[in-house]
C-alpha cells in the first residue's frame, strides 16, 4: 500500500479539463467577418434602398427623415406627381394606391409611411421601442398622428401653396382640429422628453415630419413651450436633416 501511494504521489497532476476545452474553443472559434471601411454600410447594403417619392411630401420627407437618422444611405427616384407619373400602370405595381412614398427594400415594395417606418425600425434595429407595451405606444402614436394631426395641418398647408381651395368656415374648422392636436402633444410631453420611453423612436419621427409643415399651416409652435423644446430636442439627433437637405429635387442614384 506504501508503495502504490508512492507511485501515485510521483505521477504528475492532470490538467483541468476547463483549461484544455478554453483552448480547443478559442482554436474553433471562426475569425470575425471583415468590416466594411469606417464601420458603414457594404456595397450591398448601400443599393438596399431606393425611395420613390415627391420632394414637396411631407410622408415622402417622412421616410427619408428616418433613413437619414439611421445614417442609412440611399437612392431616390423622382416621382412627378403635377404629371400624372403616380397613377401610371409601372408606378402602381410598386405602390397599388397610386401614392408616394414607395420604398424598395431589396425585392419588395413597400407603402405608407407609416408602416414603412414600422418596417425600416425593425429591419435596421433603430428607433424601435424596447418593450411590447412600449411598441404599442409607438403604433397607437402612428395611427393617432394620420387620423388626427396630419389631416388638418396638410390641408392648411395646400391651401396657403395654392393646391387645395376651401373657404374661411373650412379654414376654421382644421385651425381648430391642428391646434387640438397640438395641445394633445403638449400634454404627453409634460410628461417625459419623449412620446414613448426615454429615448426617441419612430412615433417621435412620424410626428416631427408632420409638425415640421405647421408653419405653412399657419400655425407657431412657439405657443406650445414643451413642444416647440421637443422639436428642438428632435432637430439635434445626429443625423438630422429638412426636407431641402435630404430630398433631392430629381432622381439621385448611388
Amino acid at each position: 500500500m506504501a508503495k502504490t501511494a508512492r507511485k501515485a504521489a510521483k505521477r504528475p497532476a492532470a490538467k483541468p479539463v476547463a483549461k484544455r476545452t478554453a483552448r480547443v474553443s478559442a482554436r474553433s472559434k471562426p475569425a470575425p467577418r471583415p468590416k466594411s471601411p469606417g464601420n458603414g454600410p457594404s456595397a450591398v447594403d448601400k443599393q438596399r434602398f431606393t425611395l420613390h417619392g415627391f420632394a414637396l411630401s411631407g410622408p415622402t420627407y417622412t421616410v427619408a427623415l428616418m433613413l437619414a437618422l439611421c445614417k442609412h444611405p440611399f437612392s431616390y427616384i423622382h416621382v412627378n406627381l403635377r404629371e400624372g407619373a403616380h397613377k401610371q400602370p409601372d408606378y402602381l405595381v410598386k405602390n397599388r394606391f397610386g401614392q408616394v412614398p414607395c420604398l424598395r427594400d431589396g425585392q419588395i415594395f413597400l407603402c405608407q409611411s407609416a408602416a414603412i417606418l414600422e418596417h425600416l425600425s425593425t429591419a435596421l434595429g433603430k428607433f424601435d421601442a424596447k418593450t411590447p407595451l412600449e411598441r404599442q405606444r409607438v403604433r397607437e402614436w402612428l395611427f393617432w398622428t394620420w387620423d388626427k394631426l396630419a389631416g388638418p395641418i396638410f390641408r392648411l398647408r395646400g391651401r396657403a401653396r395654392g393646391l387645395r381651395q376651401f373657404g374661411d368656415e373650412t379654414r376654421v374648422m382644421y385651425d381648430s382640429e391642428a391646434r387640438a392636436a397640438l395641445n394633445v402633444l403638449e400634454h404627453e410631453l409634460a410628461k417625459s422628453d419623449w412620446l414613448v420611453g426615454r429615448k426617441p423612436t419612430i412615433a417621435d419621427i412620424d410626428v416631427y415630419a408632420v409638425l415640421r409643415y405647421a408653419g405653412e399651416a399657419g400655425l407657431d409652435i412657439t405657443a406650445w413651450p414643451r413642444l416647440a423644446g421637443w422639436k428642438k430636442r428632435f432637430e439635434a439627433l445626429p443625423g438630422f436633416g429638412t426636407p431641402e437637405q435630404i430630398l433631392p429635387l430629381e432622381s439621385r442614384l448611388i
